[in-house]
């Protein structure tokens, strides 16, 4: 695997245009030992370089009326003309010269036909294109869980439980998930595997999950704010849940198919994330299914994905009140 070619790959990858099997091989060669950090340097350049066009994200409708104005157009360029009075006759100009100049009305019409017909392509074919764009970022999405789910899984075979924060402390918080993977090397801490595609985090360039000796080190200072806040990336973490006594009980591995550990991190109001800009939710199981959900479905009753029965963003009340928090959150 050589970064040269890689390299020619990532572009493709950043903005979700390849196909799994092509992700894979760049994912693969993102985690590589030897070419995979200065191909998440390279990464990181695209990501900035592109940076500018984020404020162009969103596509731009077409003035209303546009293509019935652009029909009668082209209909009255082609439509007989009035003959005009009788003027002294210019110098006759030879049709060679017209087929130079390209200033005959065919060609000039010629010409308005196919920038009509290249309008016409654009607004049909742009809402396609950016769909696939979207589904492949969603792939994305749904493969960064499925490898997190490995880490996972392998953790808790290794200690009996899945990754659980201290019941007190400033360490108790649900992104200590991330900084727990990468000190046991389950996560590289630099390969964008807790980013989602195209969200703010990942656009920014240079993230890094801090170990968990650099968290602890950094405990009291202005840079444990900021790494508590984005150390779980864009997703997620169960808060687990207290006993009638309120200490936090270990997150252990039931392999229920009805119980999330991980999700698409909420946003500032605690009832929906903004990680996909078409509301699609990504939920990761105890049994390690990965499921897309509406927003319209993320919630059921009393039940909330993001809050515990008492409607509080904390750990649940029992062992199957399920709660996803931000990486800042505590339980």
């Amino acid at each position: 695997m050589k970064r040269t070619s890689m390299r020619e790959q990532l572009v493709g990858y950043l903005f979700g245009a390849l196909d799994d099997a092509e992700s894979m091989q760049v994912e693969m060669a993102l985690a590589d030992p030897q070419i995979g950090p200065a191909l998440r340097q390279d990464l990181d350049a695209l990501r900035i370089a592109v940076r500018p066009l984020d404020r162009d994200r969103d596509p731009c409708p077409p003035p209303p009326g546009l293509a019935g104005r652009t029909m009668r157009f082209i209909a009255a360029q082609s439509a007989p003309r009035r003959e005009a009075p009788v003027r002294p006759a210019p110098r006759p100009v030879m049709p060679a010269e017209l087929e130079r100049s390209g200033a005959g009305p065919r060609a000039w019409l010629d010409r308005t036909i196919m920038a009509a017909t290249a309008l016409a392509a654009c607004v049909l074919v742009a809402p396609l294109l950016l769909d696939s764009i979207t589904e492949a970022r969603a792939r994305r999405a749904e493969r960064n869980l499925q490898r997190l789910s490995t880490g996972l899984q392998g953790f808790a075979e290794s200690h009996r439980m899945y990754p659980t924060p201290p019941s007190t402390g400033p360490l108790s918080r649900a992104g200590l998930y991330a900084p727990t993977l990468v000190s046991e090397h389950r996560l590289v801490a630099d390969d964008g595997t807790v980013l989602v595609p195209d969200t703010e985090l990942a656009r920014r360039g240079g993230f890094r999950v801090p170990s968990l000796a650099e968290l602890e080190a950094a405990v009291g200072t202005p840079r444990f704010e900021e790494m508590v806040r984005t150390m779980g990336g864009d997703y997620g973490y169960t808060l687990g849940h207290r006993d009638p006594m309120g200490v936090l009980q270990p997150n252990r591995n039931q392999r229920r198919a009805h119980h999330p550990i991980m999700a698409d991190a909420p946003d500032h109001t605690d009832e929906r994330s903004d990680n996909h800009p078409e509301g699609i939710h990504h939920v990761l199981y105890e049994d390690g299914r990965v499921q897309r959900i509406l927003p319209d479905g993320l919630h059921h009753g009393d039940d909330h994905m993001y809050r515990n029965h008492e409607g509080k963003v904390a750990a649940g009340k029992d062992s199957e009140d399920a709660v996803i928090g931000d990486s800042h959150d505590q339980p």
